[in-house]
């Protein structure tokens, strides 16, 4: 590992950057992308590159990405690689290289686990970054350091998962930050090789999820203050009702965590931090039939989400529950009580990677406060249309 500064030569306060090679990896000429640079997630394979996954512990190889690969081939240049929190099993930016800092508020988390990916695009220091997303991972960071985050379908070809170390192979995505709509439908119409056409507000079905005590009051003013601009719009808004599934999420997602990293388990010290040690080590003891009714319950979770959907063209929804908590903050006082920082985040992101439906993150008037747009299984195109819409009607871009 090399001891990184920023692609432009600046220090690196934010310890935002795990990997700047001696140069980038140019991109093709004259290609749909040519003139944009972007950061790598340290779960992506590069050619050529080290891949650590913010841990000091050993990690398997997952290969080279072809995303990574294809958006070379696009035009748009690679310059390094970022950190993450640890393996990407947590939502604030813990890692075994010190963690990663706020872009502009020291002392306060940048979210995670893409933390480096919204710190470079935050402080403008490549294009548009490469993230993951297995339970808000993309857009939680995304909601705290002021930048958009989009989450696509489960699987949708554009965006493959293959050549990234997987932390949950059945909720993991991949997927872009950049610092505004246009520029991640630029380069999702770029992998996509179709126009993504905007999308108007007006006659939009929206359902507003925004759970009594679940967020502070400014989380909540931002929200209301986004569908009173989608229904000075032309959009309906109704509150819908949804639960909590981290019951299903947290025993498939640790559980096949513990898989991934089965070998280094077999040390008693492997080198991850204790949190995450503990993490791996409560999903490897998990019982078939624990996973298998974690499972079932997503299922029925899941019919809840597409009879929603149904009803609703979009779903409207806080991406964080306060704004960004100071660093080593582990519980957060909400109106409904003090509450686990872990469980207040992930209640809110976690259903709809679970569920794999698509979703950008949104800033709002309030600094460092994310919404959620949450549109119906494979209507990426369309929610990246409305999202540039809602993006004009706010001016946040």
């Amino acid at each position: 590992m090399t001891d990184p500064v920023s692609p432009t030569g600046w220090p690196d306060p934010q310890r935002a950057w795990a990997f700047i090679p001696a140069s980038p990896q140019p991109g093709a000429p004259h290609g749909p992308l040519s003139g944009l640079t972007f950061s790598v997630k340290d779960l992506f394979g590069v050619a050529g590159w080290p891949l650590r996954a913010s841990t000091r512990a050993p990690v398997p190889d997952p290969g080279v990405s072809p995303l990574v690969e294809r958006l070379l081939a696009l035009g748009a240049a690679a310059v390094g690689k970022t950190h993450l929190h640890e393996i990407a099993l947590g939502i604030t930016g813990a890692n075994g290289f010190g963690g990663t800092d706020h872009p502009t508020l020291p002392g306060r988390v940048p979210g995670g686990s893409s933390s480096g990916a919204a710190v470079s695009v935050a402080l403008e220091q490549v294009t548009f970054a490469l993230g993951t997303d297995t339970g808000g991972s993309i857009r939680v960071p995304a909601a705290w350091c002021g930048v958009v985050g989009f989450k696509p379908s489960k699987d949708h070809p554009a965006w493959p998962t293959a050549g990234v170390l997987p932390l949950s192979v059945t909720c993991d995505h991949a997927g872009p930050l950049a610092r505004d709509v246009a520029t991640v439908t630029r380069v999702h119409e770029a992998l996509t090789g179709q126009p993504v056409p905007a999308a108007p507000l007006n006659g939009l079905r929206v359902g507003l999820w925004l759970p009594d005590g679940w967020v502070t009051a400014n989380v909540r003013a931002a929200l209301l203050d986004v569908a009173q601009t989608l229904h000075q719009e032309g959009a309906t808004v109704h509150s819908v009702d949804f639960p909590e599934v981290l019951d299903a999420y947290s025993p498939i997602v640790l559980s096949e965590a513990a898989q991934v990293h089965h070998a280094a388990l077999n040390d008693d010290d492997p080198g991850f931090l204790p949190f995450t040690l503990a993490s791996l080590r409560q999903g490897a003891r998990l019982t078939p039939e624990e996973v298998q009714a974690a499972h079932a319950r997503r299922a029925d979770y899941r019919t809840a989400l597409d009879h929603l959907l149904t009803q609703y063209d979009l779903l409207l929804a806080p991406a964080v529950p306060t704004p960004p908590p100071a660093q080593g903050q582990d519980e957060v006082s909400l109106p409904g009580g003090p509450t686990p920082l872990r469980r207040a985040v992930l209640r809110l992101t976690a259903p709809f990677s679970l569920l794999g439906v698509p979703v950008v993150a949104l800033p709002t008037r309030t600094a460092f406060v994310g919404a959620q747009l949450i549109a119906p299984r494979g209507q990426d195109d369309r929610l990246l249309g409305v999202a540039r819409t809602l993006e004009r009607a706010l001016g946040t871009a």
